[in-house]
């Protein structure tokens, strides 16, 4: 592995750590979203994988933002 190569991967590796953090607010708006709308949190868990702890710390975090 030369230098010039490990510079490409690395920055490769940045803009998608970038790209992961951008998706995640779209998700976390996307999930505070299907809870306005009245969707379970059932049926938010079983669409994202996450944990109803997390669901609701998402939702929670949006609504303590407002406050």
């Amino acid at each position: 592995m030369d230098k010039r190569s490990l510079e490409h991967l690395a920055g490769r590796f940045r803009e998608a750590e970038t790209r992961t953090r951008l998706l995640r607010l779209e998700l976390a708006a996307a999930i505070r979203q299907a809870d306005a709308d009245g969707v379970l949190q059932k049926h938010i868990c079983e669409a994202t994988g996450y944990t109803r702890q997390q669901v609701r710390r998402i939702v929670q975090a949006e609504d303590e933002a407002a406050e």
